[in-house]
């Protein structure tokens, strides 16, 4: 037996309170609000033009979601001791699929990440609640002045990238899918529903997301990642997101 397979067996997931799970929600919900209601509108003033608010907003947003790669961490390193990458990676769910049936990984799986994309694709089709278009990046981009802003400009370009990575692979599913759900114990079967709930809840910074989110990411990233015991599946999922916007602020950068 390898180092690796000792310290990943050593792994114990504790349940968490209903308190502790609510805790650690706040702890990534209220700061990624109070950034995009009160820091960022005041942060515009650093900036000039049509651009300045969504300039500010990037820039929080980027901090609100480091923030929550930073609180994981903080959390795994005081619950197991380390952040020893075996260490980590099993206590993160951050793992292949696992069979409920066999209780072995299965790279046969990943294949559902493809139907499950189409899923999450089908978020933009839902109804939505009016959404202002200096906070809501898809709109901003097909917008003029939003299309004129990336032109060219590498260095915003570089940051929305942080903000993609952190957005869907290194911030959001890696807390609520890596961090809360293999914790979330004490609400039974009922567990992945409520990480839906308080997913969707912890877009106070967006809150016209929430019903869809709801709707559509529950089934697409938190049930799957709950049935294969796999906070990969959530996390590639979710990055397709990321991976359409970056294409498309790339093309703008390059006009």
């Amino acid at each position: 037996m390898t180092t690796s397979d000792t310290a990943t067996r050593a792994v114990h997931i504790p349940t968490w309170s209903r308190g502790t799970v609510l805790k650690v929600w706040a702890a990534a919900a209220l700061p990624m609000g109070v950034l995009a209601w009160v820091v960022a509108p005041a942060l515009a003033h650093a900036f000039s033009g049509p651009m300045a608010l969504p300039q500010a907003l990037i820039v929080c947003l980027a901090a609100g979601l480091i923030w929550q790669f930073v609180l994981v961490l903080i959390v795994v390193r005081r619950e197991q001791g380390t952040l020893r990458w075996p260490v980590v990676k099993a206590a993160l769910w951050l793992n292949a699929p696992i069979s409920p049936r066999t209780g072995k990984r299965s790279n046969r799986l990943w294949w559902m990440v493809v139907p499950l994309t189409a899923l999450l694709a089908l978020e933009e089709m839902l109804p939505s609640l009016p959404t202002p278009v200096s906070r809501d990046l898809g709109l901003l981009l097909g917008s003029d002045s939003g299309q004129a802003w990336m032109s060219g400009n590498w260095i915003w370009f570089a940051l929305l990238v942080i903000v993609f990575i952190f957005n869907t692979a290194l911030g959001e599913e890696l807390l609520f899918r890596g961090l809360l759900l293999p914790r979330m114990g004490t609400f039974g079967r009922a567990d992945w529903l409520v990480n839906g709930v308080l997913f969707a809840c912890y877009h106070l910074h967006e809150p016209w997301v929430i019903p869809q989110t709801f709707l559509v990411d529950t089934f697409a990233e938190a049930l799957p990642s709950r049935r294969w015991r796999s906070s990969l599946i959530g996390i590639a999922v979710h990055s397709s997101q990321s991976v359409f916007f970056f294409v498309i602020a790339l093309a703008l950068v390059l006009r």
